[in-house]
């Protein structure tokens, strides 16, 4: 199965589409439209194609220099475990290698720690996990 990638954001619709499979917008918190500014805000991104049709994307959120923030790491259901997360995510770092960026933050979801483990991500100490609150 050949798969492009490219930096580029993807179409709303499309977006949209693959954000729902993910269950994060369960309650329709946000729009089509938010969703595309958010990304459209992003300091770098990859999508991911199968015969014209998105199948992946990743994000970064930085400053450029040493906030750095991957966000938005999804694989449709139906394209999983077939390397596209892991060459997204490759893909990403290389970005932030070339721009001497050092410290790459990022939170998952449940059960894909071991994912980002390969790629040498660490869990944050159990006294520094940090915060977040939801307004």
């Amino acid at each position: 199965m050949e798969i492009n990638y490219e930096s580029l954001v993807p179409d709303k619709d499309e977006f949209f589409m693959l954000y729902e499979t993910t269950g994060w917008n369960i309650n329709g918190t946000y729009t089509k439209e938010q969703l595309f500014i958010a990304i459209n805000n992003s300091w770098y991104s990859i999508s991911a194609y199968h015969n014209e049709k998105l199948v992946g994307f990743g994000r970064i959120i930085s400053d450029g220099v040493y906030q750095t923030f991957i966000g938005d790491m999804i694989v449709h259901p139906e394209y999983q475990k077939r390397g596209i997360g892991s060459e997204i995510l490759n893909l990403l770092t290389d970005k932030c290698k070339a721009s001497g960026i050092k410290w790459v933050q990022l939170s998952c979801a449940r059960g894909k720690v071991d994912f980002y483990k390969k790629f040498g991500f660490q869990k944050r100490p159990a006294d520094g996990p940090g915060m977040h609150t939801f307004i």
